[in-house]
């Protein structure tokens, strides 16, 4: 009499098994491990739910729903009789000039918006690896010259504007896009000044990076805009938005540089002396073998930093620059608009996040990149 033998059977049903292999049985999958996996798990899983839809329905009718898109004029009544239940987003039409472009001559407002138009352009082409060559240089000293001359004017028909006019948007990228050109290099400059066989620079990198480190930037601001020009010669002034751009430039450049530190210690020792062994310069050695591998390795922090420092920008508003975020304070001054400041920093909050989000995206795909290839 022959043994039959008998294998092992799988315990879940053939129809559930293919349920599970498909896109919805993955979700029911990832739902019972993540928020239902127990009776207390589930008791705040549904909490929660309750909670995130109490607040969309209520920021639906008071944003949408219930919103004030226009109104005529100045006449803000409408607005006011529906104050607490529903958003004047009237204002924005009213200011948004303001906004964005401060107290730039009116009629010259296309300037300026060209000019963020540039630097949006020039974020996007940087972005791209196709354009990594020597000749994106020259296209940023470019654009970077065609931004100056349509901020100041003063020739081809434009009318010279002084930068005490300048504000919104179009200051808050200059500062952070210049800020950032010129820290980033001075950061790997002082990175590398920092691991420097000589004491004399090893000694002066690191007490200009504890230096700046150790104070805040509202402290450098105030520096450079109040006790920098007690030091200058007389009939000598530097202006205000230069100084507030050196500031950045230097803060900048002091954060970097530890986060470029950091990126230059994590690159095996092999490489330096493979680098050696092929008879390289020392700045050959770091710029076509050790810095590409110790920026790879600070990609997340090093775009972290940059996110950070393009939202302290508006810390300028201390020494009286009219920044992105000061020109939306300054906008609901009006008597008539007052009430409704929180439509215009959500506004503004927006913009802040547009940009700030785009170069977090950027970051997490060039870490995908890396991490495939």
């Amino acid at each position: 009499m022959s043994s039959v033998a008998h294998l092992p059977q799988d315990p879940l049903p053939i129809g559930r098994r293919r349920a599970q292999r498909t896109l919805g049985g993955q979700i029911v999958a990832w739902l019972r491990a993540n928020l239902f996996a127990s009776v207390t798990s589930s008791i705040m899983t549904l909490l929660l739910l309750f909670v995130l839809g109490k607040a969309c329905i209520a920021l639906w009718q008071w944003g949408i729903a219930n919103a004030v898109w226009i109104v005529s004029g100045n006449d803000t009544s409408a607005c006011r009789a529906l104050r607490g239940v529903g958003a004047c987003w009237a204002v924005i039409p009213e200011k948004y000039r303001f906004i964005l472009f401060g107290t730039y001559p009116f009629s010259e407002q296309w300037r300026p918006a060209l000019a963020v138009l540039i630097f949006i352009a020039l974020f996007v082409v940087s972005s791209r690896r196709s354009f990594w060559r020597k000749e994106l240089f020259l296209l940023w000293a470019v654009a970077l010259i065609a931004i100056g001359c349509l901020m100041w004017g003063g020739f081809l028909g434009m009318s010279f504007v002084t930068q005490d006019r300048w504000g919104g948007l179009p200051v808050t990228l200059i500062l952070a896009t210049f800020g950032l050109a010129f820290g980033f290099p001075l950061g790997i400059l002082v990175a590398l000044g920092r691991r420097s066989k000589l004491p004399a620079i090893r000694s002066l990198c690191v007490l200009y990076v504890e230096l700046i480190r150790g104070v805040p930037l509202i402290s450098l601001l105030f520096m450079a805009s109040v006790m920098f020009p007690l030091f200058m010669p007389d009939g000598v002034n530097i202006d205000k938005l230069l100084r507030a751009q050196i500031a950045f430039i230097l803060y900048a450049g002091a954060y970097l540089a530890e986060v470029v530190r950091g990126g230059l210690q994590a690159v095996p020792r092999g490489q330096y002396e493979a680098a050696d062994a092929l008879g390289l310069s020392y700045w050959e050695k770091n710029a076509l073998i050790v810095l590409p591998q110790a920026i790879r390795h600070v990609i997340p922090p090093l775009v972290n930093t940059f996110i950070a420092f393009f939202k302290d920008t508006s810390l300028v508003l201390i020494i009286g620059i009219f920044d992105l975020l000061t020109t939306a304070k300054t906008a609901i001054v009006d008597p008539a608009w007052q009430a409704f400041s929180v439509e215009v920093y959500v506004f503004v909050g927006v913009i802040y996040f547009v940009f700030c989000f785009a170069m977090s995206r950027y970051s997490r795909g060039l870490e995908a990149q890396r991490a495939h290839g």
